[in-house]
């Protein structure tokens, strides 16, 4: 617990650090640098941004802009916005970032933001200087202009692809009202013309059946005299247009609600794609303009004006009036819908615009000024090119400076050169000029083709969605590499994360709990019948037993029947097919009993009728079938559909429909529902519906009051927990059931915490290499079982059955099967034996107990008990009560309300304050748990993520319960995770963030979460001191959550980590257009063609379908990106210093006077013919590990967040090997050749040849042989083509160069001179050897000393069936262990088995072994098998399954059972790797973070 005096200490120091920082501020602003800043900022904003670009800041309204209510007006002349004297902006939206006008100079400026590009702009104009070069005049300048050209090109292309979507929008067509016929469909409208007569024949009718004069207008019609309604484009809208929606249209402007054909003028609105919430909102008109806008002549009859608040980024507040025939109103947040918005569940709604195109809500919260993205790599690179530029000068003056000292020694003694001189400045500019290619000019073209390389491998075929139909995309190729370098993970909720979609999915009645998975079951029959339809057809009947044996073995399936098929089937009281069953996505280790499902409760209650339990689940079915706002839909071939405000409305009421009470209809204040009785026969009953206290945020519960069919009133309620709990009659007792399963959910939790901080401490001494996110961290965290009747080793279920006996005062030991509670809770129990179907109608005499309905302290506990299992595993929970109310006590409340209901002041606070009077007293009828279904893999995603050292972050425009719940089922938040919940209307807000702060820091904590919501992050924005240790404390936390979050705010916190972790890459992922803030904000920006729609997929970078492939896109093609990438830079860099460093070499033989030692035509053609394909294929096609071995092993993707790929290290080791090798070519070449005593060539080309033949030769083996891992047929073939080119050059060069006089004799010199000689030929062989040699040396020498990760994996990729374990969590091959040999028992006791083949044949007494040589063992490493007393066995097994998870890791650290309980496999030796242990291949270990390869084959 966090002291007052520590919580003090630490604010005090974040104050005096603001102080110093602000006097720091203060005294650089102060001084003439900081003076000379400010002054040029003002200036740059007066007279660039205000001046020329005339982007002046708008002064606010004098009270808000007034707007007329005028049928046509705004068509026959725009508004004109009073703060600027010009019409209102059109509704044009641009989210591309360029404009025609600003896209050359943006791109001008970016472009040559590269150092290197700059730097070839200078050496390009020193170059056409007259008199300076030695190498020609244009080039540097043209190469560069046509790759710049190149670059802009391709920026250019992307952005119009954007633009291309975003046109698509602004040409949408909305529906105006235009009286007076001004406007003039354009020709694209023409073209819409039939589809919309199509559309509008097919419009829903109102649901209240009373067609108004404005529903009845024909919108397709051809007669323009008589259409009041006209089609335009969303981008010709105008502030003032009077438009009208109609069911599922989305809103295209903001704009004042004036009529909704909805129950008493309601529209309902979904915000998904706004704010992120899922519920619908209804939003009604105001009274005043609901009145006269019922009607066409209505409206143009009125006199109206709205008065709207300046446009601004808060979507949850609005403050605006509304004056009617002299009448004044307030319009409030209720009566207006904002762009982005789509109208549901209306048949129509007409709105007043307001806000159009980039002044609407949704479009201020967007990321302005959006900047271009730049690699992170390239600021590397530009650090590498300013120390190459030193380099350059400082070589050329140390070469200027031989140059004088050889002309005092030799110059003035050459009679030849009497006379003769030479200006300093000019040899010194020529020696920059000649080693300006050190930095070589194609560095970034090549670049961008290598990407295009890249971009097209990343249509991979494991990121295709074939439900959808949708490819992964990308919009860009710039940032490719920063997949590679991902460190953050921002996102969003609603539409990534989850489906939308909700499922009813448990439920406790009565002290027991049910499960409800009728739609799993049908789905896992479906799969089976495929998957059965599929093995017939292959034939192998041999290979098919097996496999359908051993799944027997792991799951016997159970097909159960739907209720319909057959009444008589006796219930199934143990569910043994896992397939079937949902399990907790929360913690998959955990073990949960097979729960009954509502099949068997609706077959128990048939058999049953009048027994108390069966009334008690009847009456709650009951209360879920009422406790709503949902209508019923019957559509076209007879199914009932139903519309509901909500998604978990719509759950409840489809489930209500499963367990025999259906929705039929729902007429003007009646509910009528259809159920069967005892007899079989349909009954449809009518409830009236007296009162409804519709749900809100603040109540978090709803109510509704209904006169049953005999005659009684009854008041329903749904809610929290935390809000029904204090209302209940037994409010005491209840209470104090709450509290105990609290208080043994929070040992249980804190269990959880300790086993988590043991397994962190028992993880061995880290590497540099794997800091923070080692591979041996838990390279597999999964757990499963492994047959039916096997124990589990998970402790959990154990240490609940110890906590709830210890609780019950209960220390006997007693078995689960004698606890009968036990049963029916999914953490308490195991699974239990089968049980004999003669006996099944009596099964559940012993489960369900009719006496246990007499003690309501049992119920209580179990319901809660129950309660906070459902919401373990994240799904979401609601308690139903009811309560029978007197006519009176009725009658008396209803005067209340109706007052309330009434009133004009505080309507909703007096209506609330009614509401308290009415729901007290209620009996608890159950509960309900609602599974928010997620994407599919999107929990695994999220758990390989953080394995990889990916923080990930949710940020959402959700609730704050229903973000917690999602964060649970996604694993964000771990079952120990200790959860921070930072608000402002709860805590002193800096003494929270600082408590919360120390305990973070301290350690203690295994996995932290903060959670936080806008209003709350609002106010940390406007606290220096506070913002300050805000971001300190979210930056030291493993995840975050934010919850009511607006886009503007989400691309804050975006932004935020980018200032204060100026080092980690971000990446948010979003599908909606509240994302496109946070994704243009961050480093990469990942969209999702989702339910959302496809704003945020259009503006990303790029686009995926599901969630789940971000792990493929990050893991595998991000670190294969990012590995090409730094190999291409390094090697591109390498190859110029290998060779043009000769040239260095060469001056002190030439006088210093910049003679070329090659010919100038091959020099030319160096890096374009030479050495192009040697860094271009290798940045294509390379792969350092394979992609399953990386979705294997989430860990290796801390290689590119570490920028061990490519970073300052990594480039000085490089040149100091290019260097080394430049001696080691110059050096042999010029005292075993061109000093030769043998009669060969030893002019100036045969040895400029034979050094520029041995570079090419070096640079395509290292390359393309040494240094590329995955040599594949393209890989040889450009390394023949290179090679053979440069043969096929001199022949060329000697067969077309004249017999001329000159330091260079080319003609004839390969053919029939030096290419004769043998000892030219020796030298380039023995060149080559020597260079080899020393690199293999230098190679081995580090992989001896210095072994990395990636090392360590290419040796276990090379064993034999070690990526299949790697892929499958440890799991043997298909048949290697498929039969055991013949089993001899020995003197001892013994069993013993036979090793079975690996799918290759070979076969090993030993198991598996990885002869792998690390620093501190030189043994092999060797995992045996072999036979155990059976004594011994159960010892080991007990002890195993006994106690701490910690302790029976040290007792028992490399221990494995099998199966069958038969065989022992021990590990012979410590099996550390490359100096770690990180590697037990097949051994378990109880610590998730001892072991490489998981948990697959039990402990």
């Amino acid at each position: 617990m966090t002291s007052a005096r520590d919580t003090n200490a630490m604010l005090h120091h974040y104050r005096d650090w603001v102080g110093r920082r602000r006097e720091k501020k203060r005294k650089l602003t102060s001084r003439p640098w900081g003076k000379i800043r400010t002054s040029a900022a003002s200036y740059y904003q007066r007279y660039v941004i205000e001046g020329l670009l005339q982007q002046k800041p708008l002064p606010p309204s004098k009270d808000g802009r007034h707007i007329p209510l005028r049928p046509g007006l705004a068509r026959r002349k725009p508004l004109e916005d009073e703060r600027t004297g010009r019409p209102y902006i059109n509704n044009f939206i641009r989210s591309s970032r360029y404009t025609v006008w600003d896209f050359l100079p943006k791109q001008l400026f970016f472009q040559f933001s590269k150092l290197a590009n700059f730097y070839f702009l200078v050496i390009g104009i020193m170059q056409m200087i007259p008199g300076l070069s030695t190498t020609g005049t244009y080039t540097t300048i043209g190469p560069l202009i046509f790759f710049v050209g190149f670059s802009i090109a391709k920026e250019g292309y992307d952005d119009y692809r954007r633009y291309q979507l975003d046109k698509q929008e602004n040409r949408s067509s909305a529906w105006v009202l235009d009286p007076e016929n001004d406007v003039k469909p354009n020709a694209r409208i023409r073209r819409r013309a039939k589809s919309a007569s199509k559309n509008a024949e097919s419009t829903p009718v109102g649901v209240d059946n009373q067609m108004t004069e404005l529903e009845e207008v024909a919108t397709g019609s051809q007669n323009a005299e008589v259409e009041p309604w006209a089609e335009v484009e969303w981008q010709d809208l105008r502030v003032g247009d009077i438009i009208r929606l109609r069911r599922d249209d989305s809103v295209p402007a903001d704009i004042a609600l004036l009529h909704a054909t909805g129950p008493n003028g309601m529209a309902y609105i979904e915000t998904m794609a706004l704010d992120g919430e899922t519920n619908l909102k209804s939003k009604q008109a105001c009274p005043l303009l609901a009145e006269e806008c019922r009607t066409i002549a209505g409206m143009s009859s009125c006199e109206a004006e709205v008065v709207s608040e300046d446009p601004n980024l808060d979507l949850y507040n609005y403050e605006g009036r509304v004056t009617v025939n002299g009448k004044t109103m307030p319009l409030t947040l209720n009566q207006v819908v904002y762009r982005g918005s789509t109208l549901r569940n209306t048949a129509q709604a007409v709105g007043l615009v307001i806000n159009t195109g980039e002044e609407c809500k949704i479009r201020m919260n967007a990321h302005k000024n959006v900047h271009a993205k730049a690699p992170e790599m390239q600021y590397t690179v530009n650090r590498i090119v300013i120390m190459l530029v030193l380099f350059v000068v400082s070589l050329s003056i140390g070469l200027t400076i031989g140059y004088q000292i050889w002309r005092r020694r030799y110059e003035r003694r050459a009679w030849y050169l009497r006379g003769a001189s030479v200006p300093l400045k000019e040899i010194l500019i020529g020696f920059i000029i000649v080693f300006n290619t050190l930095i070589p000019l194609s560095l970034y073209v090549s670049l961008e083709i290598i990407k295009l390389g890249q971009l097209y491998f990343l249509r991979d075929v494991e990121m295709y969605d074939p439900v959808t139909d949708t490819p992964m995309v990308a919009n860009t190729s710039t940032i490719l590499e920063n997949l590679g370098q991902v460190s953050y993970v921002f996102s969003d909720k609603t539409g990534t994360l989850t489906e939308n979609i909700m499922k009813f999915r448990k439920m406790s009645v009565a002290g027991t709990a049910w499960l409800h998975d009728r739609d799993l079951r049908e789905a896992a029959k479906k799969r089976q019948r495929s998957a059965s339809r599929g093995r017939a057809e292959k034939g192998d009947k041999g290979r098919k037993s097996f496999t359908l044996r051993r799944r027997a073995e792991v799951a016997p399936p159970v097909e159960p029947k739907p209720i319909d098929e057959d009444d008589s089937e006796p219930p199934r009281s143990i569910r043994q097919s896992t397939t079937s069953r949902p399990g907790s996505t929360v913690n998959p280790s955990m073990t949960h009993p097979e729960l009954l499902n509502t099949d068997d409760l609706i077959r128990h209650i048939r058999n049953k009728p009048n027994t108390p339990f069966a009334r008690k689940v009847r009456h709650f079915i009951i209360c879920v079938a009422l406790c709503h706002t949902c209508l019923p839909e019957v559509t076209d071939d007879g199914e009932t559909k139903f519309q509901a405000a909500s998604p978990d409305e719509l759950a409840l009421v489809e489930a209500a429909r499963d367990l025999g009470y259906l929705l039929v209809d729902r007429p003007a204040q009646c509910i009528k529902l259809q159920s069967q009785d005892a007899n079989g026969s349909t009954v449809t009953e009518t409830y009236e519906v007296l009162d409804v206290v519709e749900f809100s945020s603040k109540r978090k519960r709803m109510s509704i009051i209904i006169r049953m069919p005999d005659g009684k009133v009854c008041i329903f309620i749904k809610g929290a927990d935390s809000t029904v709990l204090p209302r209940l009659k037994q409010r005491q007792l209840a209470v104090q059931a709450a509290s105990a399963v609290e208080r043994r959910a929070s040992l249980r939790k804190s269990m959880e915490q300790e086993k988590a901080l043991r397994r962190l401490s028992l993880q061995s001494p880290t590497r540099n290499s794997m800091t923070g996110g080692r591979i041996s961290a838990t390279l597999d965290r999964r757990s499963s079982r492994i047959g039916d009747g096997r124990k589990s080793l998970t402790l959990t279920a154990d240490f609940d059955t110890w906590l709830s006996r210890r609780e019950n005062g209960e220390h006997s030991r007693r078995s689960v099967a004698d606890e009968p509670d036990q049963y029916l809770r999914p953490s308490f129990t195991r699974a239990r034996p089968s049980v004999d179907t003669t006996l099944s109608h009596d099964l559940y005499d012993n489960i369900i107990d009719e006496s246990l309905l007499l003690n309501e302290s049992a119920v209580f506990e179990r319901c809660f008990q129950h309660v906070d299992d459902f919401a373990s595993e994240g799904l979401r929970t609601l308690i139903y009560a009811y309560r029978y109310l007197g006519e009176d006590e009725y009658a008396k409340w209803k005067e209340v309300y109706q007052e309330a209901t009434t009133s004009l002041v505080n309507r909703q606070e007096q209506i609330e304050e009614a509401a308290e009077l009415i729901e007290q007293n209620f009996d608890l009828a159950g509960a309900t748990a609602i599974e928010d279904k997620l994407q599919h893999g999107v929990p695994e995603t999220i758990d390989n993520l953080h394995r990889a050292n990916i923080k990930v972050w949710m940020l959402t425009g959700d609730k704050r319960e229903t973000a917690i719940n999602i964060a649970h089922s996604a694993r964000i938040c771990k079952p120990y995770s200790e959860v921070y919940i930072i608000d402002v209307t709860q805590h002193n807000l800096q003494e929270k963030v600082a408590a919360t702060l120390i305990d973070v820091g301290r350690g203690m904590v295994p996995h932290s979460v903060v959670v936080i919501d806008g209003h709350t992050l609002s106010v940390v924005e406007q606290d220096e001191s506070l913002k300050i240790l805000f971001f300190d404390l979210v930056a030291r936390v493993d995840s975050v959550i934010c919850c009511r979050a607006s886009p503007s705010q989400k691309a804050t916190l975006v932004k935020s980590i980018r200032q204060i972790i100026p080092s980690a890459v971000t990446l948010a992922i979003g599908d909606g257009a509240n994302d496109i803030a946070m994704i243009q904000a961050s480093h990469v920006g990942i969209g999702i063609s989702g339910r959302e729609g496809l704003q945020a997929a259009r503006i990303s970078d790029y686009s995926i379908a599901q969630f789940r492939f971000l792990q493929r896109l990050l893991f595998v093609h991000g670190r294969w990106i990012y590995i090409r990438t730094g190999k291409y830079v390094l090697g591109t860099f390498w190859k110029e210093m290998i060779f043009y460093v000769l040239q260095a070499h060469f001056q002190q033989y030439n006088g210093f006077t910049g003679t070329s030692l090659f010919e100038s035509t091959s020099l030319t053609v160096f890096n374009t013919v030479f050495t192009s394909l040697p860094v271009i294929i290798p940045g294509i096609f390379e792969k350092d590990l394979s992609a399953e071995t990386l979705m294997a092993v989430p860990e290796l993707y801390a290689f590119g967040q570490r920028n061990m790929g490519f970073n300052l290290r990594l480039y000085f080791g490089w040149m100091f090997m290019a260097l080394s090798e430049s001696v080691i070519i110059f050096y042999t070449i010029y005292f075993l050749y061109a000093r030769s005593h043998f009669p060969v060539y030893t002019d100036l080309f045969p040895v400029g040849q034979l050094a520029f033949g041995v570079s090419v030769i070096f640079i395509d083996i290292k390359l393309f042989l040494m240094e590329m891992r995955h040599r594949s047929v393209i890989c040889i073939c450009g390394c023949l083509l290179s090679l053979l080119g440069w043969f096929l050059w001199n022949i060329i060069l000697a067969v077309l160069y004249n017999n001329t006089p000159g330091p260079y004799r080319v003609h004839d010199g390969f053919i029939a001179g030096f290419g004769r000689s043998p000892w030219w030929w020796c030298i380039t062989f023995l060149v080559l050897g020597a260079l080899v040699v020393f690199e293999l040396s230098v190679t081995a020498l580090r992989r001896t000393i210095w072994p990395t990760d990636q090392d360590v994996m290419q040796e276990i990729e090379q064993v034999d069936g070690a990526v299949y374990l790697l892929k499958n969590g440890g799991m043997r091959p298909p048949g290697a262990d498929a039969e055991h040999g013949p089993r001899e028992k020995g003197p001892d006791g013994s069993v013993s088995a036979t090793v079975m083949p690996w799918p290759d044949g070979s076969e090993g007494a030993g198991g598996f072994s990885w002869p792998w040589r690390g620093s501190r063992s030189g043994r092999d490493k060797r995992v045996a098998r072999t036979s155990v007393p059976p004594s011994l066995m159960e010892e080991l097994e007990r002890e195993m399954t006994q106690g701490s998870g910690e302790r029976a890791a040290t007792k028992v650290p490399r221990v494995r059972i099998s199966e069958d309980h038969s065989e022992l496999w021990i590990q012979e030796a410590d099996s550390g790797l490359a100096g770690g242990h990180m590697m037990q291949s097949p051994i378990e270990l109880q610590s998730p973070k001892s072991g490489l390869f998981g948990k697959r084959d039990g402990k």
